[in-house]
Parts: C-alpha cells; sequence; structure tokens
C-alpha cells in the first residue's frame, strides 16, 4: 500500500517556481530585462565616445572639394553641433534618442533613420537567408557526423567545418569572387538590365545575393555543424537511450525521438547568441560584395567619419544583439526544465 507524501516531501518534489506561486520565473524575466536595458544603455555610452576617437575630421571631409575659409569652417561646425563640448553633445544625442531622432547625416544632411530604414531590408534578407541555411545544413550534418562518429564521413566533415570556421569572411568572399570568375555578380543588390516584371526582379536580387549569402553560409553552419554534433556526442551513452534501444525501438527512432531532441538545447540557444557575429559578419562581406545594407552603409560612414551615422548603425545592430540574447536566455529556461529548477 502506497504512503502519502508528508507535506515537506511534496513542497521538496514540486516545482520551485511553483512553490513561489511563479514569483521565481517572474523575478528572473524582469531580471534578464533589466540587464539587457542596462546594455543598451551601455552601447549608447559606448558607441557616442569610442566613435570620436576615430581620426578623421568630418568638417574637413565634407570641405575637401571647395575652398573654404575659416569662418565658414567655423559656421559648419556650429551647425552640426560639434562644436559644443563632447559631453554637451552626449546629451542632446541621448535626450535625441528618446524622442526617436538618432541625428542627421553630416554628409547626405538626412536623418539617420531613413538612411537606416532604407538599408535593413537588404540586411535582414542576407543575414536571414544565411541564417536559415547555415542552421538547416549545420544540425543535420552535426547529427549526421555523430551518429557515425570516427566514420570517414565525421572526420571529413568536422575537417572542413573546422576549416571554414577558421577563415575570415572577407577573405572567402574575395576568393569566391576569383573561383566563380564572373559567374555571379560581384556588386549591389540589382541590375540596371533586369526585367521589369516582380519574378524577373526577384531572380535578379537572388542571383546577386548568392556569393554573399554562401560566404556567410560557409562560415556560419561551421559552428552550428561542431556544437550539434558535440552536444549529440554528450547525450548517445545516456541511460535514457539504453533503455529506449532494450525496449526494441529502431537506432533511427532513438536518434530522431530521444536524443537529437536534447543535444538541440545548446544549439538552439547558440543560434540566438550567435546573431551578432552573423551581424558583424556581414558588415564584412557587404563591403567586399557592395551589398547595399548597413554593412556598407558603415562602411561609407567611416570615411568621412560620418558620426550620427555610425552611431545610428551602431545602436541598432548592438540592440537587435542583446535583444536576441535576451531571447536565447528565456527560450534555454522555458525548453530545459533543469535551468527552471537551478
Amino acid at each position: 500500500m502506497s504512503q502519502a507524501l508528508a507535506p515537506d516531501q511534496a513542497s521538496v518534489l514540486a516545482d520551485p517556481d511553483e512553490r513561489r506561486g511563479g514569483t521565481g520565473t517572474l523575478r528572473f524575466v524582469l531580471t534578464k530585462i533589466a540587464e539587457a536595458v542596462a546594455s543598451v544603455f551601455l552601447v549608447i555610452v559606448l558607441g557616442f565616445f569610442l566613435f570620436r576617437l576615430l581620426p578623421g575630421d568630418p568638417v574637413a571631409f565634407m570641405a575637401r572639394e571647395r575652398p573654404t575659409d575659416p569662418g565658414q569652417i567655423a559656421e559648419l561646425r556650429e551647425r552640426l553641433g560639434i562644436d559644443k563640448p563632447v559631453l554637451a553633445q552626449f546629451g542632446n544625442y541621448f535626450v535625441g534618442l528618446f524622442q526617436g531622432d538618432f541625428g542627421e547625416s553630416y554628409i547626405e544632411r538626412r536623418p539617420v533613420l531613413d538612411m537606416i530604414g532604407e538599408r535593413l531590408w537588404p540586411t535582414v534578407l542576407l543575414v536571414g537567408s544565411a541564417t536559415v541555411l547555415a542552421v538547416a545544413l549545420g544540425l543535420w550534418l552535426g547529427i549526421r557526423a555523430a551518429w557515425k562518429r570516427d566514420s570517414f564521413f565525421d572526420r571529413a566533415q568536422t575537417g572542413i567545418a573546422l576549416t571554414f570556421w577558421s577563415v575570415p569572411q572577407f577573405w572567402l568572399g574575395l576568393l569566391l569572387l576569383v573561383a566563380t570568375n564572373g559567374l555571379f555578380p560581384s556588386r549591389g543588390m540589382h541590375s540596371p538590365d533586369a526585367g521589369p516584371g516582380f519574378l524577373a526582379q526577384s531572380l535578379d536580387v537572388l542571383h546577386h545575393l548568392i556569393l554573399p549569402c554562401l560566404t556567410l553560409l560557409a562560415v556560419f553552419y561551421a559552428q552550428y555543424m561542431l556544437v550539434m554534433r558535440s552536444s549529440l556526442l554528450g547525450e548517445m551513452n545516456a541511460d535514457y537511450l539504453t533503455t529506449a534501444r532494450a525496449k526494441g525501438l529502431r537506432d533511427d527512432l532513438v536518434r530522431r525521438r530521444h536524443a537529437v531532441p536534447n543535444a538541440l538545447l545548446p544549439t538552439v540557444t547558440l543560434i540566438f547568441m550567435q546573431f551578432g557575429t552573423v551581424v558583424a559578419g556581414a558588415v564584412t562581406v557587404e563591403a567586399v560584395f557592395s551589398w547595399p545594407g548597413l554593412g556598407q552603409l558603415t562602411y561609407d560612414a567611416l570615411h568621412g567619419p560620418d558620426l550620427p551615422v555610425l552611431q545610428g548603425v551602431f545602436l541598432v545592430l548592438a540592440s537587435a544583439v542583446v535583444l536576441m540574447n535576451l531571447f536565447a536566455e528565456l527560450l534555454y529556461r522555458v525548453l530545459d526544465p533543469r535551468v527552471r529548477s537551478a
């Protein structure tokens, strides 16, 4: 006859969040949100002051093609607001951010937010396409390599992945340009002679997308593949897999239904936490292929330097990284009960 659990025993076996009425989860979420807000604030501060250490004078850059006397230079500095002390400039910038004003480009004399909006979609297209393909390829190859451990397939794929993971993105992009020898477009996102229809325009963009997307894919699939392989190898000798095999389940079912779902946990969080690395790679790749995204905008702004543009792009990209990391931490808590009970 089964014996009922004592009240104190039942409280020990219950989920910690349930014992606290959900306050543990709420406290965890609020703490992570507060950390994310603090990170964004640090991004604003560091981005503002670090970009002012860049060599070059934006006023001299703007006046390089026409004769300008010292009075005009002083007037231009006053109009741009860079004649004030740095702390006063930061105060104006910080207040403007809360009003949705990222400032105005020194070079193009346009709102920075409008310029970022125009370049955001090409970057999302490039980074999104490369990430989806890298995740799919990396997970598939990582699962196969782990399940065929020490086989020729495993050794070959691991070696290839380690090689690609070590290659700088810009160097690989230049190598692909040379190797394809004009087979794919090397600059921009559109061809001037593309057809007028939606299908023709889409195929033209896809044709331009192949090389930059392949460059990012080759580098970033490797880390997903290696992490998935390592994670799955760590699960393969677990007791629950031995029990599943003892019940007569086929090896394929043991892998798909038991091993892979548990091994996916570290890889899923890595996908979100590595978003910043993908974006950083996209900046250099866009510069190589003249892809009209945020990376190319950053590259062009460095020549001035166009400080408001650099600050705006840096804030948008860094905030996206912080948001992805926050989502990864919250998702991991949902997916893994061990984290909730820690």
